[in-house]
């Protein structure tokens, strides 16, 4: 194809696999531990760190990556503050991380206007620190998720059986929480912080939505992600769209469309089994009843 033989559009399609693959994963865990929001959460907190960078004069990536930690760090020691309302630490993060962005760019006019990438992704944006940036996060993603996985699959459904049960929750739960702003920060070139979310959380929702286990769940997530970011990269390029919006929006395609080819189905399933109970009833209908009273001549 004509647009790979571009090195920006390479490392676009190198990047988004990588991060497609690892935040598909992400999203699973999310979902089920009830925390879609935090994605987008550290989204608004990783801004501030890219605000900051720019005034510092600091690479904004690395230091919206060193923010969207700390905020991840955050959010987990606030959430045991508040342990009936754990979606107040979210609340709370998101503020603040939101406020110090906005601030930090008043401060630097001249910021403004290169933020367009930061909040809406550029594939133009992604160079190749960002892309060692990317592999690093997938490959310690996969390492997390892969060594820790029946830990968390414990962690995720009952956390406080599996605490009974020995497991070190609190550390499992900091190491998720630290990958999870990892993720994100890594994912922003490519979908931008407003749209972050999308990519963590559409493909996860369609893939809980149709899969018949927990482990098929993960695999038609990571498979979803990926046919919506390559897809949505190929078509920011072709029609000049912006990638994270065009992204999204087929995520959300494939969201809609996969929901309503479950429920064409199960309505085709339910259909035909109501077929085949019709002449059945019809033929009993047909036979001779007979009462106790009832003689045989």
């Amino acid at each position: 194809m004509e647009m790979l033989h571009y090195d920006f559009m390479q490392r676009a399609f190198y990047a988004g696999g990588l991060i497609a693959l690892v935040a598909s994963v992400l999203g699973v865990y999310l979902m089920l531990r009830r925390q879609a929001l935090m994605a987008d959460m550290l989204s608004h907190v990783s801004l501030a760190g890219v605000a900051g960078g720019a005034y510092l004069h600091i690479n904004p990536t690395l230091t919206g990556f060193a923010v969207a930690i700390i905020g991840a760090i955050a959010v987990e020691y606030v959430r045991r503050s508040y342990k009936t309302y754990s979606e107040i630490s979210i609340a709370i993060i998101m503020v603040g991380g939101l406020s110090s962005a906005v601030v930090l760019m008043s401060l630097n006019h001249s910021v403004n206007k290169s933020f367009s990438s930061y909040l809406f992704g550029s594939v133009v944006a992604v160079n190749s620190t960002e892309l060692k940036l990317m592999a690093a996060v997938a490959i310690a993603g996969g390492l997390f998720f892969f060594l820790c996985r029946r830990p968390l699959y414990q962690i995720t459904f009952d956390e406080e059986t599996a605490r009974t049960s020995g497991l070190p929750v609190k550390w499992i739960s900091l190491g998720f929480s630290v990958l999870t702003g990892m993720i994100v920060a890594a994912a922003m070139p490519i979908v931008g912080v407003l749209l972050v979310s999308s990519l963590i959380i559409l493909p996860a929702a369609l893939a809980i939505r149709i899969a018949p286990s927990f482990t098929a769940a993960l695999i038609y997530a990571m498979i979803i992600g990926l046919i919506g970011v390559f897809s949505g990269l190929t078509a920011s390029y072709q029609f000049s769209t912006p990638p994270g919006g065009t992204i999204a929006l087929l995520l959300l395609f494939i969201l809609i469309a996969g929901i309503g080819v479950k429920k064409f189905a199960a309505w085709l399933v339910r259909s035909r089994s109501k077929t085949r109970k019709e002449p059945e009833a019809a033929v009993i209908g047909q036979l001779p009843r007979f009462s106790k009273d009832s003689s045989l001549h």
